[in-house]
C-alpha cells in the first residue's frame, strides 16, 4: 500500500516558486566568496612560509570545518554571537550589533566553515611555486610586495579560481550552520538549503523540488565551468 506521504510526493504540482531564498543564498555566497579571497589569499602565503612547528597545527585548526560536524561549529558560534555570552554581549553593549539571527552572523560562520575550501587549493599553489621565481625577482631589485603581487598571484590563477568556485558553491549548500546561528527568518537567514528542510518538513514536495533543482543546476554548472576552466589540470583540487 503506498503511503499518504508517497502519494502526496507522486502528485505534488510545482509551485509559485519564492525567489527570496535563491537571492538570498547567492548574496551570501558572493560576499563569503570575495571576504575569504582577501583572507585566504595572505593567510596561506603566511602558512606557505610558517615554520613547521606552526604550520601543522594552525593548517590543522583552519582545515576542523572540514571533518567537524556542522551543528558543532554552528552551536559554538551561536554561544559567541548571543548577546548574554562574553563576545556577543560586548559586541551589543559597544556597538550596539547582534550577531545572531543576522545576515552578517551568516557571513561570518560562512567564512569560517569554508574557509578550508578556499585556503586548501591556494596553499597547494603556493606550495607548488619554484623558489627561483621570488629569488629571480628580488635579484632585479624587487620588493616583497611587488613580488607577491606580480609573481606569486599570477601563478597562483589556477589554484585561486578552483579555491573560489569550490568556497562559492560550498556556500550555496550550507544547512547546519546556517540554521544554528540565522535559524529561518524570511528574507533575512531563510537561505534555500532552509527552504527546502521547511518545505520537505511540510510535505510540500513540489515547492521542495524546486528549490533543490535550483541549487542542483547552479552547482553543476560552477563545477562544469571551473572543469572547462583547467581543462588543462583535470584535477583542480
Amino acid at each position: 500500500m503506498v503511503s499518504n506521504v508517497t502519494k502526496r510526493f507522486l502528485r505534488g504540482t510545482m509551485p509559485a516558486l519564492d525567489l527570496g531564498p535563491i537571492w538570498l543564498t547567492l548574496k551570501l555566497a558572493t560576499v563569503t566568496t570575495a571576504l575569504l579571497i582577501t583572507i585566504a589569499v595572505p593567510l596561506s602565503a603566511w602558512l606557505a612560509h610558517a615554520p613547521r612547528r606552526l604550520r601543522l597545527p594552525l593548517h590543522a585548526l583552519v582545515c576542523m570545518p572540514l571533518v567537524l560536524p556542522p551543528s558543532v561549529l554552528g552551536f559554538y558560534l551561536l554561544l559567541a554571537f548571543s548577546p548574554n555570552h562574553g563576545f556577543g554581549r560586548l559586541l551589543k553593549e559597544t556597538v550596539g550589533i547582534s550577531l545572531a539571527f543576522s545576515f552578517p552572523g551568516l557571513v561570518i560562520g560562512s567564512v569560517l566553515f569554508s574557509l578550508p575550501f578556499m585556503v586548501n587549493p591556494v596553499l597547494a599553489g603556493f606550495d607548488a611555486l619554484p623558489a627561483s621565481l621570488s629569488e629571480a625577482s628580488y635579484v632585479l631589485g624587487k620588493s616583497s610586495l611587488t613580488t607577491f603581487l606580480r609573481v606569486s598571484l599570477p601563478n597562483l590563477r589556477p589554484a585561486l579560481l578552483s579555491g573560489t568556485v569550490l568556497a562559492f558553491a560550498h556556500t550555496l549548500g550550507e544547512f547546519g550552520v546556517v540554521l544554528m546561528i540565522g535559524g529561518k527568518i524570511p528574507g533575512v537567514t531563510r537561505v534555500a538549503s532552509i527552504a527546502v528542510f521547511d518545505e520537505v518538513e511540510s510535505l510540500h514536495f513540489g515547492a521542495a523540488h524546486a528549490y533543490a533543482l535550483v541549487l542542483f543546476a547552479v552547482s553543476f554548472v560552477i563545477l562544469l565551468a571551473l572543469f572547462f576552466l583547467n581543462r588543462k589540470s583535470p584535477r583542480p583540487f
